[in-house]
């Protein structure tokens, strides 16, 4: 049979099991969100299959879940001939999205809820209290809650959490534990995480001040925060220039280097940014920063024309709002707390043949601070265009224009004059 999208909606018509009255409606949900035929096509054949053994096993749809389908991976039916391991992961992931797809329509039971932790609870309400009282990013919300978790079970296990027992020398067990395994750098973002999580709890009432004060500092050399990774202009220009115009993927992943380089934007700015952000007439870009704060930026010439041409001719049809989308099904924004455009700059420098400090967005970032920087801008103007709340946040790039420090350095004694 030639495959097509017809051809898979047909596949469904043999279903006799318990998902007949489902797979045709799943096949349409693959279509809705532009699954290539191919693989709608090998979704569909996988589903039927399924559907018939469970038949054979008089399991009632209402019964289905995650072990029916272990059980389906691991039967004479499949075990009769050899399978390459990407088959069967392939099948796995098709099953799974079945199943997900039938619990969302309520036609099977949900899955099996989780043990109920309390330290779980009090890490989500305090992911929660970061999130929609102060404003953090998600990812950063979701890291420090994950720390907190973590403090808590340390100090507690599954039990009930009564942060009115821990004591200092808990916190200092629980820093020193992880100081074993983690590098000074990250380290550091657990003693603040942990610090944000008793302010958290002394704000409720439930600790007092001097346990916030007892989480130990993280011994760092001087020139901490280090120098920031900037990736050089013309390295930028070459990751900009290597997007092939031709291609779907070629006109979103240049507009967003693009944005990158002229606007200094962060991932999560350019993941959150949606089609009415954009004021064509006025030329203004909105941009949705840390702690909810909203700025309109001009917009570039380039940019425009690069974003202007995405929309036009790279743009999938789709009801998502956000402005950049995923390239390949299921077609929709890219996910906050993925690495999309990390991925993007990644695949950039490497077909420009870039040695770049690191791989990920940021030093586009920092390289729009140092060119500014060099072409005479002071820091509150570069903090400015960064959107930096506090100055100290802009005095690293101080550091980078070695040839002004230079005047002010103090000969060394007994040295060259």
């Amino acid at each position: 049979m030639e495959r097509s999208y017809e051809s898979a909606q047909a596949l469904t018509c043999r279903a006799v099991g318990p998902l007949a009255t489902h797979l045709g409606a799943f096949v349409a949900s693959l279509i809705e969100e532009q699954y290539v035929i191919a693989c709608t096509y090998v979704k569909a054949l996988h589903a039927v299959a399924f559907d018939r053994w469970l038949d054979k096993q008089g399991v009632a749809l209402c019964d289905l879940g995650e072990k029916h389908i272990s059980q389906y991976q691991r039967s004479d039916s499949h075990r009769r001939r050899s399978r390459r391991p990407d088959t069967v992961c392939r099948e796995l992931c098709n099953l799974t999205q079945l199943l997900a797809f039938l619990r969302k329509q309520g036609a099977c039971a949900p899955a099996l809820a989780a043990e109920i932790i309390p330290a779980k609870d009090v890490a989500t309400d305090f992911e929660r209290h970061l999130r929609h009282d102060r404003g953090l990013a998600a990812v950063t919300a979701s890291h420090f809650s994950t720390i907190a978790q973590q403090f808590l079970i340390g100090c507690f296990g599954n039990g009930p959490v009564k942060l009115a027992t821990v004591h200092a020398a808990d916190v200092v067990a629980f820093v020193r534990c992880q100081s074993k395994r983690m590098r000074p750098c990250a380290l550091k973002r657990v003693t603040t995480g942990l610090r944000s999580f008793l302010r958290y709890a002394q704000y409720r009432g439930e600790i007092g001040a001097e346990l916030v004060a007892s989480v130990p500092s993280v011994a760092a050399w001087s020139t901490t925060p280090q120098l920031p990774r900037a990736i050089a202009f013309e390295h930028a220009q070459s990751a900009i220039d290597s997007c092939d115009r031709a291609t779907v993927v070629g006109r979103r992943d240049r507009a967003v280097l693009l944005i990158l380089a002229r606007l200094g934007l962060r991932a999560a700015e350019i993941i959150k940014l949606e089609l009415s952000d954009i004021d064509w007439d006025s030329g203004h870009l909105r941009v949705r920063g840390k702690g909810r704060h909203e700025a309109l930026l001009p917009l570039p010439a380039d940019v425009g024309e690069a974003v202007a041409a995405y929309l036009e001719h790279g743009r999938p049809v789709n009801e998502d709002r956000h402005l950049f989308l995923r390239s390949s099904a299921p077609i929709r924004g890219l996910k906050e707390r993925g690495d999309g455009i990390g991925s993007i700059v990644c695949r950039a420098l490497r077909r420009a043949k870039v040695d770049a400090p690191h791989r990920g967005s940021h030093q586009f970032r920092h390289a729009l601070a140092v060119r500014m920087l060099h072409s005479g801008a002071s820091l509150p103007e570069i903090g400015e265009v960064l959107r930096h709340r506090s100055p100290q946040s802009t005095s690293i790039y101080a550091k980078v224009d070695i040839e002004s420090l230079r005047d002010l350095a103090a000969a060394w004694p007994g040295g060259a004059r």
